[in-house]
Protein backbone atom coordinates (compact mmCIF):
# COMPACT_ATOMS: atom_id res chain seq x y z
CA UNK A 1 0.00 0.00 0.00
CA UNK A 2 1.17 3.90 -0.80
CA UNK A 3 1.74 6.14 2.19
CA UNK A 4 -0.74 8.83 2.22
CA UNK A 5 1.43 11.28 1.27
CA UNK A 6 2.05 9.29 -2.22
CA UNK A 7 0.10 10.22 -5.37
CA UNK A 8 -2.60 7.09 -5.89
CA UNK A 9 -4.14 8.57 -9.16
CA UNK A 10 -2.88 10.11 -11.91
CA UNK A 11 -4.55 11.93 -15.35
CA UNK A 12 -4.46 10.25 -18.28
CA UNK A 13 -6.19 11.51 -21.68
CA UNK A 14 -9.32 13.01 -19.62
CA UNK A 15 -9.77 10.21 -17.01
CA UNK A 16 -8.23 10.14 -13.16
CA UNK A 17 -6.58 6.26 -13.10
CA UNK A 18 -4.51 4.29 -10.55
CA UNK A 19 -0.87 4.78 -10.80
CA UNK A 20 1.08 2.10 -12.13
CA UNK A 21 1.16 -1.58 -9.74
CA UNK A 22 -0.26 -4.08 -8.84
CA UNK A 23 -3.64 -5.09 -7.86
CA UNK A 24 -6.11 -8.02 -6.70
CA UNK A 25 -9.48 -8.36 -7.18
CA UNK A 26 -11.56 -8.02 -3.74
CA UNK A 27 -13.39 -11.08 -3.16
CA UNK A 28 -15.86 -9.40 -0.86
CA UNK A 29 -16.69 -6.91 -4.10
CA UNK A 30 -17.12 -8.58 -7.41
CA UNK A 31 -19.47 -10.84 -9.13
CA UNK A 32 -18.44 -13.31 -12.43
CA UNK A 33 -21.62 -13.34 -13.62
CA UNK A 34 -23.35 -15.11 -16.85
CA UNK A 35 -26.76 -15.24 -18.53
CA UNK A 36 -27.97 -18.43 -21.05
CA UNK A 37 -31.07 -18.70 -22.97
CA UNK A 38 -33.76 -21.43 -21.53
CA UNK A 39 -35.93 -23.06 -23.84
CA UNK A 40 -35.52 -20.31 -26.32
CA UNK A 41 -38.51 -18.51 -24.25
CA UNK A 42 -36.49 -17.30 -20.62
CA UNK A 43 -32.66 -16.47 -19.78
CA UNK A 44 -31.06 -18.32 -16.64
CA UNK A 45 -28.74 -15.88 -14.78
CA UNK A 46 -26.06 -17.74 -12.74
CA UNK A 47 -22.58 -16.76 -11.45
CA UNK A 48 -19.15 -18.17 -10.23
CA UNK A 49 -18.47 -17.40 -6.17
CA UNK A 50 -14.78 -18.22 -6.34
CA UNK A 51 -12.83 -15.96 -8.74
CA UNK A 52 -9.33 -14.62 -8.45
CA UNK A 53 -7.72 -11.89 -10.43
CA UNK A 54 -4.53 -9.91 -10.86
CA UNK A 55 -3.83 -6.63 -12.54
CA UNK A 56 -1.11 -4.86 -13.61
CA UNK A 57 -2.00 -1.06 -13.93
CA UNK A 58 1.38 -0.31 -16.40
CA UNK A 59 3.06 2.80 -16.89
CA UNK A 60 1.73 3.03 -20.28
CA UNK A 61 -2.18 2.25 -19.26
CA UNK A 62 -2.36 0.49 -22.87
CA UNK A 63 0.44 -2.16 -21.69
CA UNK A 64 -2.12 -2.95 -18.72
CA UNK A 65 -2.67 -6.93 -18.08
CA UNK A 66 -5.12 -9.13 -16.12
CA UNK A 67 -4.98 -12.85 -15.59
CA UNK A 68 -7.86 -14.39 -13.58
CA UNK A 69 -8.87 -18.07 -12.55
CA UNK A 70 -12.36 -19.21 -11.56
CA UNK A 71 -13.22 -22.02 -9.82
CA UNK A 72 -15.71 -24.09 -11.72
CA UNK A 73 -17.27 -25.30 -8.95
CA UNK A 74 -17.99 -22.49 -7.30
CA UNK A 75 -20.90 -22.21 -10.14
CA UNK A 76 -24.54 -21.52 -8.82
CA UNK A 77 -27.89 -20.60 -10.72
CA UNK A 78 -29.99 -20.93 -7.49
CA UNK A 79 -31.31 -24.23 -8.52
CA UNK A 80 -29.27 -27.05 -7.15
CA UNK A 81 -30.18 -29.68 -9.60
CA UNK A 82 -29.15 -27.19 -12.41
CA UNK A 83 -25.77 -26.10 -10.84
CA UNK A 84 -25.17 -30.25 -10.32
CA UNK A 85 -25.35 -31.06 -14.21
CA UNK A 86 -23.26 -27.56 -15.17
CA UNK A 87 -20.65 -29.20 -13.13
CA UNK A 88 -20.47 -32.62 -14.76
CA UNK A 89 -19.22 -33.88 -17.65
CA UNK A 90 -22.20 -32.37 -19.56
CA UNK A 91 -20.57 -29.06 -19.42
CA UNK A 92 -18.01 -27.66 -16.94
CA UNK A 93 -16.82 -31.43 -15.97
CA UNK A 94 -14.99 -30.02 -12.76
CA UNK A 95 -13.33 -33.27 -11.96
CA UNK A 96 -11.19 -33.01 -14.66
CA UNK A 97 -10.94 -29.14 -15.34
CA UNK A 98 -11.21 -27.36 -12.22
CA UNK A 99 -10.69 -23.98 -13.18
CA UNK A 100 -11.95 -21.63 -16.09
CA UNK A 101 -8.32 -19.01 -16.97
CA UNK A 102 -8.33 -15.83 -18.68
CA UNK A 103 -5.19 -13.95 -19.88
CA UNK A 104 -5.03 -10.90 -21.14
CA UNK A 105 -3.51 -9.91 -24.35
CA UNK A 106 -4.27 -6.39 -25.23
CA UNK A 107 -5.94 -3.30 -24.24
CA UNK A 108 -7.50 -0.57 -26.64
CA UNK A 109 -8.82 2.52 -25.44
CA UNK A 110 -12.47 2.94 -27.05
CA UNK A 111 -13.87 6.36 -25.89
CA UNK A 112 -13.94 7.94 -22.59
CA UNK A 113 -13.56 5.34 -19.86
CA UNK A 114 -14.46 2.77 -22.09
CA UNK A 115 -11.88 0.32 -23.19
CA UNK A 116 -11.79 -3.04 -25.05
CA UNK A 117 -9.53 -5.87 -22.78
CA UNK A 118 -8.40 -8.93 -25.50
CA UNK A 119 -7.38 -12.16 -24.56
CA UNK A 120 -7.41 -15.38 -24.29
CA UNK A 121 -10.44 -17.66 -22.10
CA UNK A 122 -9.94 -21.12 -21.37
CA UNK A 123 -12.96 -23.36 -20.50
CA UNK A 124 -11.80 -27.06 -20.15
CA UNK A 125 -8.78 -27.55 -22.37
CA UNK A 126 -10.53 -25.34 -25.46
CA UNK A 127 -8.88 -21.76 -25.32
CA UNK A 128 -10.30 -18.97 -28.00
CA UNK A 129 -10.07 -15.13 -28.05
CA UNK A 130 -12.22 -13.00 -26.22
CA UNK A 131 -12.96 -9.39 -26.37
CA UNK A 132 -14.24 -7.83 -23.06
CA UNK A 133 -15.79 -4.47 -23.09
CA UNK A 134 -14.86 -2.47 -19.72
CA UNK A 135 -16.20 0.61 -18.19
CA UNK A 136 -13.48 1.93 -16.10
CA UNK A 137 -16.07 3.22 -12.78
CA UNK A 138 -13.45 5.24 -10.78
CA UNK A 139 -10.38 5.06 -8.31
CA UNK A 140 -10.22 6.11 -4.86
CA UNK A 141 -9.29 5.07 -1.36
CA UNK A 142 -11.03 2.96 0.99
CA UNK A 143 -12.05 4.13 4.44
CA UNK A 144 -9.35 1.19 5.69
CA UNK A 145 -7.03 3.06 3.25
CA UNK A 146 -6.90 0.50 0.41
CA UNK A 147 -6.43 2.09 -2.73
CA UNK A 148 -9.03 0.68 -5.16
CA UNK A 149 -10.37 1.18 -8.57
CA UNK A 150 -13.74 -0.20 -10.14
CA UNK A 151 -15.06 -1.91 -13.26
CA UNK A 152 -17.52 -3.66 -15.43
CA UNK A 153 -16.55 -5.83 -17.96
CA UNK A 154 -19.02 -7.80 -20.82
CA UNK A 155 -18.88 -9.92 -23.36
CA UNK A 156 -20.43 -12.79 -25.54
CA UNK A 157 -19.47 -16.23 -26.15
CA UNK A 158 -20.44 -19.52 -27.94
CA UNK A 159 -20.51 -22.15 -25.37
CA UNK A 160 -20.18 -24.49 -28.30
CA UNK A 161 -16.97 -23.24 -29.18
CA UNK A 162 -15.72 -24.39 -25.97
CA UNK A 163 -17.14 -27.69 -26.33
CA UNK A 164 -19.87 -27.16 -23.74
CA UNK A 165 -22.27 -28.81 -26.55
CA UNK A 166 -24.71 -30.90 -24.35
CA UNK A 167 -28.32 -29.77 -25.25
CA UNK A 168 -31.66 -31.27 -25.99
CA UNK A 169 -34.11 -30.23 -28.47
CA UNK A 170 -37.16 -29.41 -27.85
CA UNK A 171 -40.70 -30.78 -29.52
CA UNK A 172 -41.80 -26.97 -30.27
CA UNK A 173 -38.69 -26.74 -32.31
CA UNK A 174 -35.29 -24.72 -30.90
CA UNK A 175 -33.15 -26.18 -27.77
CA UNK A 176 -33.18 -26.54 -24.48
CA UNK A 177 -30.00 -24.33 -23.99
CA UNK A 178 -29.43 -21.36 -26.08
CA UNK A 179 -25.39 -21.02 -27.53
CA UNK A 180 -25.06 -17.84 -26.79
CA UNK A 181 -24.02 -17.27 -22.78
CA UNK A 182 -23.53 -13.74 -22.12
CA UNK A 183 -20.74 -12.59 -19.76
CA UNK A 184 -20.69 -9.80 -17.03
CA UNK A 185 -18.50 -8.91 -14.44
CA UNK A 186 -18.05 -6.19 -11.89
CA UNK A 187 -15.64 -5.85 -8.83
CA UNK A 188 -13.23 -3.29 -7.23
CA UNK A 189 -9.69 -3.92 -7.46
CA UNK A 190 -7.33 -3.48 -4.54
CA UNK A 191 -3.50 -2.25 -4.93
CA UNK A 192 -1.07 -4.81 -3.47
CA UNK A 193 2.13 -3.03 -4.40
Amino acid sequence: MTSSTEAVTREWEGLTIPTPGTYVLDAAHKRVGFVARHMMVSKVRGEFTDAAATITVAEDPMQSSVTATIQAASIQTGQADRDGHLRSGDFLDVEKFPTLEFRSTGVKSRDGNEFVLTGELTIKDVTRPVELEVDFEGVGRSPFGQDIFGFSAKTEIDREEFGLTWNVALESGGVLVGKKVKIEIEGEAIRQA
